[in-house]
């Protein structure tokens, strides 16, 4: 990933992992979730700061989990046609994890949610990845400015890292 490796970027790539992992093997119920996070095979480059990212990582795994039926919905309605089965799975744990944030993530920016999405999706994607994710947070985040949701962020930049 370009960019400094940020505690918090580090905590969404962890929760990215995890939740992709739960396409294969969903937990039965929030006991077996946090072990989930907890066992999951760790980068070398996380253990030196998961201490300072495992808060993060847990709230985003458990509200990701907890509220993917919202977020699929959220994502189809912005996906132009596209069923959530037809979504491949790497961009939809993206998807998941960058509207958690910009629904429910209070301090994070619009454009820090999108720009850690679609550098996700540079990582873990195809060559179409970045621009399909980019497109469907794009019209949500136009949707979120607009005072569509219950939250209201604006799209201005913002260079502080979240």
């Amino acid at each position: 990933m370009s960019g400094p490796q940020t505690p918090r970027r580090k905590a969404r790539r962890r929760a990215f992992q995890v939740l992709y992992g739960f396409d294969f093997e969903a937990p039965v119920n929030d006991r077996a979730l946090l072990k989930a996070v907890e066992t999951a095979p760790m980068d070398p480059d996380m253990l030196e700061s998961y201490e300072s990212a495992k808060e993060y990582v847990l709230e985003l795994v458990k509200g990701v989990w907890n509220r993917r039926d919202e977020l699929d919905k959220l994502i189809e309605q912005h996906s132009q046609n596209w069923k959530i089965a037809r979504i491949a799975k790497v961009e939809l744990t993206i998807l998941r994890v960058a509207l958690y944030e910009i629904l429910h993530g209070e301090d994070i920016p619009l454009r820090v949610a999108m720009n850690e999405a679609v550098e996700l999706a540079k990582e873990f994607g195809d060559d179409n990845s970045p621009s399909f994710v980019n497109g469907i947070l794009d019209a949500v985040s136009k949707d979120v400015a607009q005072g569509k949701f219950a939250t209201t962020k604006d799209l201005s930049r913002n260079k502080k890292e979240a």
